[in-house]
């Protein structure tokens, strides 16, 4: 069990493994604390070092805890307690200069942010993802329209993937073709969106067109990654927008984007 525990925490998290192999030798010699007390004690000393000493330690390591602001948040709290939230000083100085340049059209909309990267060395993975593994990379959320049209920063999705804009009749269906070439993994995001909680919300094109065309005009930017067919369908053209291939999986639920 504590070796489940070890390499699960690990996966998720990157440091709570070892965290949860400090406060399990800590408490070795107090038989008497019962399961939950060991739990509480574990919760605790996670939090305290990822409050306090994991962003100190980062930034040896090139990389800085996102800020929340008033123009750039996590899509949940989860992104932050799980360390996902790491990133190289320049990606930091390109999302808040697209916050600010999004509030600029839409002063009551937030770039909300998935997956960013862990706080601890250049090649560890930040699973599922294949490339989230040294400060570079980040995925925000597209932005949605309630049923009266009005953007707001709600999403559909409880974990903020897994819920696609799927390809309309005429559109590039890139899904069905890697998956025809044998890419199973392509639409495995389905399983972790943990369901829908808004059915009323629709893609607002303008308004995720305007944050890639920020994202794009960013000196910083090498690259995005955005489904085919919703690239043709916003009318986007531009060197830095690239196909992720086959092996990586559908991006027609969120937008991913790095910086050199």
């Amino acid at each position: 069990m504590h070796l489940v525990l070890f390499v699960f925490l690990t996966i998720l998290t990157q440091v709570g493994g070892i965290i949860y192999l400090i406060a399990l030798f800590a408490t070795l010699k107090a038989k008497k604390l019962r399961i939950f007390k060991r739990a509480v004690i574990f919760i605790l000393l996670y939090c305290i070092c990822c409050l306090f000493l994991i962003p100190r330690i980062a930034l040896y390591f090139g990389r800085e805890k996102i800020e929340t602001t008033d123009h750039l948040q996590a899509y949940s709290i989860f992104y932050i307690l799980a360390n996902r939230d790491y990133v190289k000083p320049e990606l930091k100085l390109a999302l808040q200069e697209i916050g600010l340049g999004l509030s600029k059209n839409y002063p009551d909309l937030t770039v909300v942010y998935l997956d960013a990267n862990f706080p601890f060395f250049d090649g560890f993975p930040l699973l599922p993802h294949l490339s989230h593994n040294d400060g570079k990379k980040i995925d925000l959320a597209f932005i949605y329209a309630d049923e009266n049209g009005k953007v707001s920063n709600e999403k559909p999705s409880r974990s903020g993937y897994g819920i696609y804009e799927t390809p309309a009749d005429g559109e590039r269906d890139q899904t069905k073709i890697c998956k025809e070439q044998g890419y199973w993994q392509y639409d495995f995001t389905k399983y972790v969106s943990f369901g829908k909680r808004n059915s009323q919300l629709t893609l607002s094109d303008e308004a995720t067109r305007k944050l890639i065309s920020l994202i794009l005009n960013q000196k910083q930017t090498s690259k995005l990654f955005l489904e085919p067919h919703l690239v043709d369908r916003m009318n986007l053209s531009h060197p830095k927008i690239r196909f992720h291939g086959c092996r990586a999986v559908r991006h027609d639920d969120h937008i991913h984007f790095q910086v050199r």
